[in-house]
């Protein structure tokens, strides 16, 4: 069949110049997918042989002896040749079939007079209106036509990425040929949803959650979150599952419910009308500040590049900062009531909510308004960081006593020593022992261990403890990616011809392996016995004294029932603030721990009461505590 065609190989050439000016997301789209479509780019058949659909405005001479083509664009074009506008049957103009076919006219350049000019019978090709999208939906040229020069490219466009050879690509031609322009700035090219059987998303198939459900059980919030963190938006596929949409409400949802719920609970308990600050000088606080400062700064960098997976990745990494580093170091400063730290939280939690609005915006709006009293924080202004301190060497610190405490909590986990059990002494061997100094008291504090002993990685006493890092290269996870060369990884991390760099980046024979593919662990040639070792993330080591003496787990017992009796308080619903006659019965070890002990527990608690006895009281709870022993615990107001 005949065809008309937009004749591409033309200006295809241009057409690869002026995709070097998009930016496209995710980014090896660019000379990937599209790029290679573009560089074999051939002419385009532009036309249908059906009814519905534009037709072609050309009228063609029904003689070959006259041979003559008209091509219209406009309505005064056509009326001026044909005397009048094709109108249906309500005597509107319209464009469309079979009005259209009804303008005839002789073909001016037949003498005879008996050839006649017809419209060619074809209708375009519905591809070609999607190209025509940009400047078609605001009528240019006849109206709208400085609007459309001022606001052409579009900002950005955002489809699946079969619309590689599809609508991009069929605006990129009309752009590139009408304009010599793209059509957009920036691409967002999603993957494809696929429903919980892993094939793809079907109404007919009903292969996915309810999203009514979804939306009644966790909240829309947690399936925007869903969408917005996962493989989808950096082009990969989304296997849509109820799993998957609970995670971003315990990992993301939660942690910021609760920190907004803790500091309330505290704010309202001590009646205490916080402002906001971000000039305090408590280390805890200002690492906060000045972190939170590098987040926004770093959220704003990747939501202007529209890498929303990334900013929600980061938004994550940062609230586990908050909740589970911040909020737990500070919970006795909020509970003597220090302005500081009410007034920090206050400021920080205000950032955030308008930080991740885009991203939770109900969540956020609930937080906000309870925080602020204001009307609406997606009406409020996006942060400015200038108003947060800048401390990169405090929070490079901090974060490496982070890394220390995630490191030997992980060592812990191993050896099966509860966090509540207190241990003698942790070995700290870093570049620069000096810049965690100040922060070996909270170290200490953290880990529940008795002392902290901080070495330098070149010193002979680190040296001592011989240990190195060890690489094992996961040929199984690595092999699809790099095919034959997995081999040459597996042959570096066996000879030692591979590193770690400043970044965390792991090379081994040359090739950048990524996480998953490989691991690394920490190889101890002559540790002392009741030890354990474990490497940090940025280079360094922990030594952990895992020996448990007599009198550690006694306080390790104490630690327990104070936990038993904070439990026995909520159970009782009783406020932060209530004071309690306590009662604790047990065993002789559970005895001796609660009167050697007595006034951890009791201050811990609230006790202004505190009785120990061998029968267990009228009324009290068994609670498990410590390893195997149970504990007879009585509460009640003071």
């Amino acid at each position: 069949m005949s065809s008309w065609f937009v004749e591409v190989t033309a200006f295809k050439q241009r057409m690869a110049e002026l995709n070097q000016e998009i930016r496209w997301v995710p980014e090896h789209i660019k000379d990937g997918q599209f790029g290679k479509w573009v560089d074999n780019a051939r002419d385009w058949s532009i036309t249908r042989n059906r009814f519905w659909g534009s037709p072609v405005p050309v009228w063609k001479s029904d003689s070959e002896e006259y041979p003559r083509i008209d091509v219209y664009g406009s309505f005064e074009e056509i009326e001026r040749d044909f005397g009048r506008l094709p109108l249906n049957a309500q005597g509107q103009p319209d464009l469309h079939r079979p009005w259209i076919d009804d303008l005839t006219r002789p073909n001016p350049d037949d003498p005879t007079g008996r050839s006649t000019m017809r419209r060619v019978a074809d209708v375009l090709d519905v591809w070609f209106d999607s190209g025509s999208m940009s400047f078609g939906q605001v009528h240019y040229p006849f109206e709208n036509k400085e609007w459309f020069e001022n606001h052409f490219p579009a900002d950005f466009i955002v489809e699946y990425i079969g619309q590689t050879r599809g609508w991009f690509y069929t605006l990129h031609i009309l752009a590139t040929a009408l304009f010599d322009k793209p059509a957009f700035s920036s691409c967002i090219s999603h993957g494809i949803v696929l429903g919980s059987d892993g094939n793809k998303m079907s109404k007919s198939l009903r292969n996915y959650p309810d999203v009514s459900e979804v939306f009644d059980r966790d909240g829309a919030d947690a399936m925007r979150w869903f969408l917005m963190a996962s493989p989808i938006l950096r082009g990969g596929n989304l296997v849509v599952t109820e799993q998957g949409i609970r995670d971003a409400v315990r990992q993301v949802m939660i942690p910021l419910w609760n920190t907004w719920y803790f500091f309330a609970l505290y704010a309202n308990a001590e009646q205490y009308d916080a402002g906001a600050r971000t000039d305090s000088t408590d280390p805890l606080d200002r690492y906060l500040l000045a972190k939170t400062r590098q987040y926004v700064e770093q959220l704003t960098a990747e939501m202007d590049a529209y890498a929303i997976a990334d900013a929600c990745d980061t938004t994550r990494s940062f609230l586990d900062v908050l909740t589970n580093w911040y909020v737990r170091r500070s919970r006795e400063r909020f509970w003597e009531g220090k302005p500081e730290a009410f007034e920090t939280l206050a400021a920080v939690l205000d950032v955030v909510c308008r930080a991740v609005a885009p991203l939770l915006p109900l969540i956020t709006e609930e937080i906000w308004r309870g925080l602020t009293g204001g009307r609406s924080v997606h009406l409020a202004d996006w942060p400015d960081v200038s108003a947060l301190p800048a401390d990169d060497t405090l929070v490079a610190a901090m974060d490496q006593v982070r890394e220390v405490c995630s490191s030997t909590s992980a060592l812990r986990k191993a050896a099966r020593l509860r966090n509540r059990l207190p241990l003698a002494a942790l070995t700290v061997v870093v570049d620069d022992p000096a810049a965690l100094e100040p922060f070996a008291a909270i170290v200490a504090d953290e880990l529940n261990v008795k002392a902290v002993r901080l070495l330098a990685a070149d010193s002979e006493e680190a040296a001592g403890y011989g240990v190195e890092q060890r690489l094992t290269v996961n040929a199984r996870a690595a092999g699809p990616r790099l095919g034959k060369d997995v081999q040459l990884a597996i042959k570096g991390s066996k000879s030692g011809d591979w590193s770690v760099g400043a970044d965390g980046a792991v090379t081994s024979g040359g090739l950048v392996l990524v996480e998953g593919e490989y691991s690394l662990e920490a190889v101890a040639g002559d540790a002392a016995e009741g030890t354990a070792t474990g490497m940090l993330p940025g280079g360094g080591f922990v030594v952990l004294d895992t020996v448990v003496t007599p009198e550690l787990a006694e306080e390790g017992l104490a630690r327990d029932l104070v936990r038993a009796v904070q439990q026995a308080r909520r159970d009782a619903d009783f406020q932060v603030t209530d004071r309690i006659e306590l009662v604790v019965a047990g065993p002789a070890p559970v005895l001796a721990a609660a009167r050697a002990h007595e006034a951890l527990i009791a201050g811990e608690t609230l006790a202004t009461s505190y009785t120990v006895t061998e029968a267990a009281p009228v009324g009290a709870a068994e609670v498990a505590v410590g390893e195997g022993e149970k504990a007879a615990i009585a509460v009640s107001l003071a």
